[in-house]
């Protein structure tokens, strides 16, 4: 059973920084391209980073140069670094990974993890 589990959360003043990370359990981590993305009181969720399995990324117009996503293989682990938040950056921040095999798509979510920005 895939499990992905995040951490790092937590209050922060604007301008301040938070590095989230989310573990990989039950399956093989290199296969998969990793997400993270996010959902604020009354909106849908929406992509904040991807990173694929080739180390490929793409950010949100409104994270680019803020935020970082890298992954440790070795580690089952994706980290995103957040640097100069913003309050509207506060959301729940929920870890995704991706993995289509013979036209099957294998879609997993963690629990996410609670991000606010704030004086």
């Amino acid at each position: 059973q895939v499990q992905l589990v995040e951490s790092g959360g937590g209050l922060v003043q604007p301008g301040g920084s938070l590095r989230l990370s989310c573990v990989l359990s039950g399956s093989t981590f290199s296969l998969y391209n990793m997400g993270w993305y996010r959902q604020a009181p009354g909106k849908q969720r929406e992509l904040v980073a991807l990173i694929t399995t080739g180390t490929g990324t793409n950010y949100a117009d409104s994270v680019k140069g803020r935020f970082t996503i890298s992954r440790d293989n070795a580690k089952n682990t994706v980290y995103l670094q957040m640097n100069s938040l913003k309050p509207e950056d506060t959301a729940v921040y929920y870890c995704n990974a991706d993995f289509v095999v013979v036209g099957v798509r294998y879609d997993y979510w963690g629990q996410g993890t609670q991000v606010t920005v704030s004086s």
